[in-house]
C-alpha cells in the first residue's frame, strides 16, 4: 500500500514537473543565466568526470536495462490480464516521473535557452527550406547570400581536398582509426574556445554507441545521453562523416539543444581542429546543406553546382549517401516521425527540417566572421 502510495505521488507529481518545464521555456533570459550557464555547467562537468574516464557507455546500460525492463513490464500485464491495471499504470507515472526530473534537470531545460544568435550577437537568418519561405521573401534569407555562402564552402573544401590528395578525382580517406576521431574531436573545442570561451569542452566523454546497428537503420549518426552526459556516436558511419558527427554530439554535451544550432557549432569546432581531415568533414557536411537549399530554392542552379564538384568530393558525398541507402527500411520512417514530433514538442518547430537551419547561421556567422 505504501509503494501505490508513492507511485500515486510521483505520478502526480509528473504533471506538475510538465507545468513547471512550459512555465519555465517562456523564461529564457533565465534558463540562459541561471541554468544554462550556472547549474547545466556544473551538472554535465560532474556526469563527464564521473563517467567519460570509462572505455564502455554507462549511458547505453541504462537504457538496456530500462528497455528490458518495460518489455518485463508489457509481458506481466499481459499475462495477469490486465489485473490490478491501475496499480501498473501507477508504477509507470512513478518511472516516467523520475525519468522526466533527470531528463529535464540532467540537460533537457537547455531547449529553452536563448537562441545562439543571440549568444554569440549574430543576425537572424531564415533557412529557405522553412515552410512557406519560398513564397514569401520576407521570411527568407536572400538568395545571394546563400549562393555566396556555398561557393565559400566549395571553394574551400576543394582547397582542402587538393591539400590530401594527388588529384580532385579522388576521395578524401581518413587515415585514422575511429577510436582516434573520437580521442581528437576535442582539439577542434579546444581552438574554438580560444575565440568563444562557452565552448570549453572539458573533460571528455564521446563514446562509440552499444546501439550502433539499430541506430543506423533508425536513420541517426549520434545521440547524447542526458542522464549520464556521454556522447554517443554511430561506430558504423563513414569516417569522413564522423569527425563533423562527433563534434555535433559534443556541442548537445556544452548546452546546446537544439539540432541546428548543434549543427552550427559542430561545423565550427571541426572547421577550427588543427587536422585538415576534420575541416574537410565539417566543410563537406556545411555545403551539403547548402546544397540542399539550393535545391530547395532553385533545382537548376543546383544542377550547375553539382557541375561544379571535383568527383573525388562527389565519391566522398556519394560513400555517405550509399551507406545510408544500405540501412533503408520501412520502419526508420516511424522512428523519423518519433523523432522530427519530439523536436517540435521541445520548440524546434521544424522539426527534423531544424538540422538544415544551420545554413543561416553559417550565413550569419560568415557575415561577422568571413569564412
Amino acid at each position: 500500500m505504501q509503494k501505490e502510495k508513492r507511485n500515486k505521488v510521483l505520478t502526480i507529481l509528473l504533471f506538475v514537473q510538465i507545468g513547471i518545464v512550459y512555465l519555465l521555456s517562456n523564461f529564457p533570459i533565465f534558463i540562459e543565466r541561471f541554468y544554462t550557464n550556472g547549474i547545466y555547467i556544473v551538472i554535465s562537468s560532474f556526469l563527464r568526470l564521473v563517467f567519460g574516464w570509462l572505455p564502455f557507455s554507462v549511458g547505453d546500460i541504462i537504457y538496456t536495462i530500462i528497455i528490458i525492463l518495460l518489455v518485463r513490464f508489457i509481458v506481466l500485464i499481459i499475462k495477469k490480464r490486465f489485473k490490478n491495471i491501475k496499480s501498473q499504470l501507477l508504477q509507470l507515472g512513478a518511472f516516467i516521473s523520475i525519468f522526466y526530473f533527470c531528463f529535464y534537470s540532467f540537460w533537457g531545460l537547455n531547449y529553452s535557452r536563448l537562441p545562439i544568435i543571440y549568444t554569440m550577437a549574430l543576425e537572424s537568418e531564415v533557412s529557405v527550406s522553412s515552410s512557406d519561405s519560398i513564397r514569401d521573401p520576407a521570411n527568407s534569407y536572400d538568395i545571394k547570400k546563400l549562393k555566396n555562402l556555398t561557393d565559400k564552402l566549395l571553394a574551400k573544401l576543394i582547397l582542402l581536398q587538393n591539400e590530401l590528395v594527388d588529384h580532385d578525382s579522388l576521395a578524401v580517406r581518413v587515415p585514422y582509426s575511429k577510436s582516434e576521431i573520437l580521442e581528437n574531436t576535442s582539439i577542434g573545442y579546444k581552438n574554438l574556445s580560444e575565440t568563444f570561451p562557452q565552448f570549453k569542452y572539458n573533460p571528455t566523454s564521446i563514446k562509440k554507441s552499444f546501439f550502433s546497428l539499430p541506430l543506423t537503420y533508425m536513420g541517426f549518426a549520434g545521440y547524447l545521453n542526458p542522464i549520464t552526459g556521454e556522447a554517443q556516436v554511430d561506430y558504423l558511419i563513414p569516417k569522413i562523416s564522423l569527425p563533423m558527427t562527433s563534434s555535433h554530439e559534443v556541442a548537445h554535451q556544452l548546452g546546446i539543444a537544439s539540432e541546428s544550432e548543434a549543427n552550427f557549432i559542430g561545423f565550427l569546432a571541426a572547421s577550427f581542429h588543427d587536422d585538415q581531415y576534420f575541416q574537410y568533414s565539417a566543410y563537406l557536411s556545411g555545403f551539403r546543406y547548402a546544397l540542399h537549399d539550393i535545391y530547395t530554392y532553385d533545382p537548376e542552379l543546383y544542377k550547375k553546382y553539382i557541375e561544379k564538384i571535383p568527383l573525388g568530393i562527389k565519391k566522398n558525398i556519394r560513400e555517405n549517401q550509399e551507406f545510408w541507402k544500405r540501412y533503408e527500411n520501412p520502419v526508420e520512417p516511424l522512428f523519423k516521425i518519433f523523432y522530427d514530433n519530439y523536436l517540435k514538442v521541445n520548440q524546434q518547430e521544424s522539426g527534423l527540417l531544424s538540422y538544415n537551419q544551420m545554413v543561416g547561421l553559417l550565413i550569419s556567422y560568415d557575415a561577422k566572421y568571413p569564412l
